[in-house]
């Protein structure tokens, strides 16, 4: 289950269907509750990312041709992009080293 899914079923349908849709809520170990608060974490820097690099399209689109404002709107893109990965490897790394060490 991946943390986009995690946010969109804790959106739509609560977070108690969320931990039960996504398979977490089966564990009685800590990985479980450090899984799902990691998830959440990740997936509101992941929706921040997203809502950068759309705030950074619409300010390119709105710059009319203005140098300092192109730059600050292709930084805004690039730094969101880079935050979107950034949480996509973070979630990775998480995911790998709780699956490793329990």
């Amino acid at each position: 289950m991946n943390f986009i899914s995690l946010f969109a079923n804790s959106v739509t349908g609560g977070v108690d269907d969320a931990i039960n849709n996504s398979g977490l809520g089966d564990r009685t170990d800590i990985t479980s509750p450090a899984q799902i608060l990691v998830s959440a974490f990740i997936s509101l820097i992941g929706l921040v990312a997203i809502i950068m690099i759309i705030l950074g399209g619409i300010q390119y689109s709105t710059s009319q041709g203005d140098t300092g404002k192109l730059k600050k709107a292709k930084d805004t893109i690039m730094y969101g992009i880079i935050g979107l990965v950034v949480a996509i490897l973070a979630f990775s790394i998480v995911n790998f080293v709780l699956a490793s060490i329990f």
